[in-house]
């Protein structure tokens, strides 16, 4: 959405950057380009390289299992486990390559679209600067669905509101690209289905500011990924059926909020409630009732608590409003602020271990010698930069829209920042809410705030500067 205080930013209007910097013409060495891009590759991997084997978390053993088990479980999405089982002979490597690859090529697209140099210094050069600020390397590295969260939402933007500035087949590429991203995580597949129900709303008020090839691109990404979703499931369980676990995962949330016990206290006894009996016993905490030992697996789990759990959340929907109103206002900011990398990247993961040890005995040797499963990894010098640098430039956003706003020069970083706020919002109201709040659910999208804000830094300085800027370079070409 282009704006300024005198009115709609046409791209010819643009003083910076009105036409594509030197560094992205066609005369650009090739060589240039693939160093380029292989340089920042390699940065996002380090963490991965430094391993010695991908990176792994509590839920990777949830999505590798899929295809080995045939059956659907909650929230580990059977696009990105079919990927996985696909992936282990070559020891899961083609996938982390593929992430931070997808991540450097988005990088890349952004750049280029908001009228920065890419090559051949720019895109390694800002990809070690979220390297070293934010947890972008250690989503790329670790064997999970969260790296595609930020990297959907640039590409969102890139094709919604810059689509006449890519040409056809990076937009098909973007179009496949994010729908296979919204299938692996409902929270991200709820964050761009957010974000284009803003894009269609601003396209009815001004045509101006969305092209409606760029809206329909966006729509075409939800309806795609939703199909893959389907599809992959299929393929797994034999039935089409979107991944379940809804309303398991608003109950724990529930129930860290005190709300279940509440409602237990209400309604009990009631012999069509099985936890009446238990309502005393259950912990305050939905990581421990739904993931650790608990009556929840006494009680058969999802399957054996399913249509209570829905119950229990459906009633305290009608009988407690201000409650839910309240904490729900609560966790939105709590999560908004969880902000720490390396959430889940532990050395005692049990059950992913137990699933490579089941499945994929091969890569057992190998996973055992990397350096996490040694006990030689840990995040608190880490996040002593990267929580501080994520706070600041969430603080920053609402500067550079209204920097956006108040300059023509910076109208297209204006729009950008709009995009990442509503998405950083939106994030921590469907996590916060549905689920509950965690470090990773905001990390793994939280560094694009700060590629937003460095770049906002990037073209001030550029502004300012009495030489050398790549922006001050003009042309009658425009885009």
């Amino acid at each position: 959405m282009g704006y300024s205080r005198g009115g709609v930013i046409g791209p010819s209007q643009f003083r910076y950057g009105a036409a594509m910097p030197d560094s992205m013409s066609d005369n650009t060495s090739a060589i240039a380009r693939i160093g380029s891009t292989v340089s920042a590759t390699f940065i996002l991997l380090l963490p991965a390289l430094w391993n010695r084997f991908p990176l792994l978390e509590f839920d990777t053993g949830g999505y590798l299992a899929r295809w080995f088990e045939g059956y659907l479980v909650p929230s580990r999405s059977t696009t990105y486990g079919l990927a996985l089982a696909a992936a282990w002979p070559l020891d899961f490597w083609p996938i982390v390559v593929l992430q931070a690859a997808a991540a450097v090529w988005i990088i890349a697209l952004v750049l280029q679209v908001q009228r920065f140099p890419v090559y051949p210094i720019a895109l390694p050069a800002i990809t070690a600067v979220l390297a070293l600020t934010t947890a972008l390397p250690w989503l790329a590295s670790v064997l999970l669905t969260d790296i595609f969260a930020g990297i959907a939402v640039l590409a969102l933007h890139v094709l919604v509101v810059h689509y006449d500035r890519v040409v056809p087949r990076e937009r098909a590429a973007l179009v496949i690209f994010i729908a296979f991203a919204v299938s692996t995580h409902s929270a991200t597949y709820a964050v761009i289905l957010g974000l284009v129900a803003l894009a269609l709303v601003v396209w009815l008020i001004n045509r101006e500011l969305v092209a409606r090839p760029g809206l329909a691109a966006g729509v075409a990404t939800l309806l795609l990924g939703a199909a893959m979703l389907l599809g992959a499931n299929y393929v797994v369980a034999k039935r089409i059926a979107w991944t379940p676990g809804g309303y398991g995962i608003a109950f724990g949330r529930m129930l860290q909020d005190g709300i279940v016990t509440r409602y237990l206290n209400d309604h009990c006894p009631d012999p069509r409630l099985k936890l009446c009996t238990y309502r005393n016993e259950l912990p305050l905490d939905a990581d421990t009732f739904l993931w650790g030992k608990s009556v929840f697996n006494d009680l058969g789990r999802f399957a054996g608590l399913g249509d209570e759990m829905r119950t229990i959340v459906l009633g305290s929907l009608r009988d407690y409003p201000g409650l839910q109103i309240k904490t729900a206002l609560r966790d939105t900011a709590e999560q908004l602020i969880n902000v720490a990398t390396g959430e889940g990247i532990v050395t005692y993961i049990w059950h992913t271990y137990g699933i490579v040890e089941r499945y994929t005995p091969s890569l057992v040797p190998t996973m055992r010698a990397a350096r996490q499963q040694q006990g030689e990894i840990g995040f608190a010098a880490i996040n002593d930069i990267d929580v501080p640098v994520a706070w600041m430039a969430m603080a920053l956003l609402p500067a550079l829209i209204l920097l956006g706003y108040l300059s023509a020069e910076c109208a297209d970083l204006g729009r950008l920042g709009f995009t990442l706020l509503v998405a950083l919002l939106g994030n921590a109201a469907f996590c916060g809410v549905v689920s509950n709040p965690h470090d990773r659910y905001a990390a793994r999208l939280v560094w694009i705030a700060v590629f937003a804000v460095a770049l906002g830094g990037w073209r001030a300085y550029a502004m300012v500067g009495e030489r050398g800027s790549p922006f001050r370079r003009e042309s009658a070409s425009t885009v």
